[in-house]
């Protein structure tokens, strides 16, 4: 049966019940191997003739419930969960981009995923572009032919800017090239897929599991792309692969449906870089999508009372949250975010750097952590932490300014919430 609402979809989709015992909740399967039926049903597994499990560093059936879970809740057609978010970074553009490509980034990202890009990927021989998306057109202009995708923050961690998905992926699709959203911030409150995006990435560790006791990260395929259209433009996919002995994969998997992103992603990256997740942290994050949808309503509705609260107290010079933006950003997120604006939210204090780390000092229930989308309330003063590795050019370019603080509203009660921001405000 195939669910329409995510209420639905987060406790049923991918998995009914265990076939052998009948178990309803899903099983941690903790095992590193598959017993095979003989020497041909090994051959066939192993040659993708036939799916099924080999080694649990490619494949197993705790993960691959969260995988059909969560392809389910996104609109997709297939998943791959992965050791992180940031491991689920690195595959999105390593499935596509090898040394002398390049791809094209927003400005607005997550310190970690920007060092990721700009040094890491660089070291590689990829080349990010960074580009402000406040023009869409600037994608365009990036482009050349060495290009393989876009890539961008649906909720920008720490910007909060709306990324404009429908404009991006139009210019996508007439070039050729594939949208990658991170959707790590928006999860229930935004489906990138229906906007036109073409690959979904997320950090489990944050909103999708919401308990923080697991790191992980998956790869949602849309199937929507067409790589062999545009089959000069990605060899990766349409030129024979040497070690699968010639296969290619846009030909290769079409038995299997519009995987072929998918596929390669799990059975060569994976399989030669071994970022797994493990079955057990699979289980957890299964058991956090099932109160998905009803805690990131109490995230959406506390972090809207916060930022109207913030934006009346003096000591606070600027609160950033979709909630209190106007013009074309507003009418982007009432467009996109259907059903609320976001549990993550920044304010600046006039007093700067010093007045920064004193807020953080002072807060007694929320927990100064380095983490977003925990069911708690969470601090951090990313200049300082998240974006330190930054140049003071590239933080104010991803949105840290010295002053600025961010917020991740959890689902304690907003009258406490409020409390704890309170006190501290007034102890600076």
């Amino acid at each position: 049966m195939t669910y329409q609402n995510p209420e639905t979809i987060v406790l049923h989709a991918g998995y009914r019940a265990d076939p052998t015992t009948a178990a309803v909740a899903v099983p941690i399967y903790q095992t590193t191997s598959y017993q095979f039926k003989s020497t041909e049903h090994a051959a066939n597994l192993f040659a993708l003739s036939e799916l099924g499990n080999i080694y649990t560093r490619i494949m197993n059936p705790t993960c691959d419930a969260l995988e059909q879970r969560v392809a389910a809740l996104e609109g997709g057609v297939a998943a791959l969960a992965l050791a992180s978010g940031q491991a689920a970074s690195t595959f999105a553009i390593l499935n596509l981009c090898q040394a002398g490509d390049n791809f094209v980034s927003s400005t607005d990202l997550y310190g970690g995923t920007w060092n990721l890009f700009a040094n890491t990927l660089k070291q590689l021989g990829v080349e990010c572009r960074f580009v402000d998306p406040s023009d869409p057109e600037n994608f365009r202009r990036a482009v050349d032919s060495r290009t393989r995708c876009f890539y961008a923050e649906t909720l920008p961690n720490p910007k909060l800017n709306l990324f404009p998905i429908k404009e991006v992926a139009a210019i996508a699709n007439a070039i050729g090239v594939p949208l990658i959203m991170d959707n790590t911030a928006a999860p229930v409150i935004c489906r990138p897929i229906e906007h036109g995006a073409h690959i979904v990435v997320y950090s489990t560790t944050k909103y999708l599991g919401g308990h923080g006791t697991s790191i992980g990260g998956l790869l949602v395929d849309s199937g929507k792309f067409d790589w062999e259209k545009w089959g000069d433009r990605f060899p990766l996919l349409n030129q024979p692969d040497p070690s699968y002995h010639g296969a290619v994969w846009s030909q290769a998997v079409k038995p299997l449906g519009p995987v072929a992103y998918i596929i390669r992603a799990r059975v060569i990256l994976l399989r030669d870089i071994g970022a797994s997740m493990s079955p057990f942290n699979a289980f957890q994050f299964i058991q956090g999508l099932e109160t998905l949808p009803l805690r990131m309503r109490a995230h959406c509705d506390n972090a809207t009372a916060v930022a109207k609260f913030l934006s009346a107290h003096p000591r606070v010079a600027k609160v950033i949250h979709p909630s209190l933006q106007d013009g074309e950003l507003r009418r982007r997120a009432d467009a996109i975010l259907t059903r609320g604006y976001g549990g993550l939210l920044g304010f600046e204090l006039k007093d700067g750097i010093e007045a920064g780390r004193a807020f953080i000092e002072k807060l007694k229930m929320f927990y100064h952590v380095a983490n977003i989308g925990d069911a708690r309330s969470l601090a951090i003063h990313p200049a300082t932490t998240t974006h330190s590795q930054l140049s003071a050019e590239s933080r104010l370019a991803s949105g840290v300014s010295d002053g600025y603080v961010r917020l991740s509203i959890g689902i304690e009660h907003i009258d406490d919430i409020l409390a704890d921001l309170k006190q501290a405000l007034e102890a600076i």
